[in-house]
């Protein structure tokens, strides 16, 4: 486990999150700023991709978990981006759509800036 909070665990993602995760990263509605939703592979190179983040700077996209029911309901965590020529640490998140709009996103970005 990376942080806890009232409602959630944030933990490195696995690729046994996978199902969990394409029902967030491919939502096309939750993606919509995105060039597209994803697919299933799409979500496997998102997961490696973030778990070599962890290795490398120590960072990244994790797990946000449900601590009542131990669901994975999307993402929240640190991640370096590029802004200007100048990397930047975002605070960046995805909730699966039916969790929206109950605080967990702030929760969890609360927890990722504290």
């Amino acid at each position: 486990m990376i942080l806890e909070s009232d409602r959630l665990r944030l933990r490195e993602m696995i690729l046994s999150d996978l199902d969990a995760l394409l029902l967030v990263l491919g939502d096309a509605e939750s993606m919509r700023y995105y060039p597209k939703p994803f697919d299933r592979e799409m979500v496997q190179k998102w997961i490696e991709r973030h778990r070599c983040n962890y290795a490398q700077h120590g960072v990244g996209l994790w797990a946000m978990v449900l601590k009542a029911t131990g669901e994975v309901i999307g993402d929240c965590g640190l991640v370096w981006q590029e802004v200007e020529g100048h990397q930047e640490l975002e605070i960046g998140y995805h909730v699966r759509r039916d969790q929206q709009m109950q605080g967990y996103a702030t929760e969890a970005a609360s927890a990722c800036q504290d």
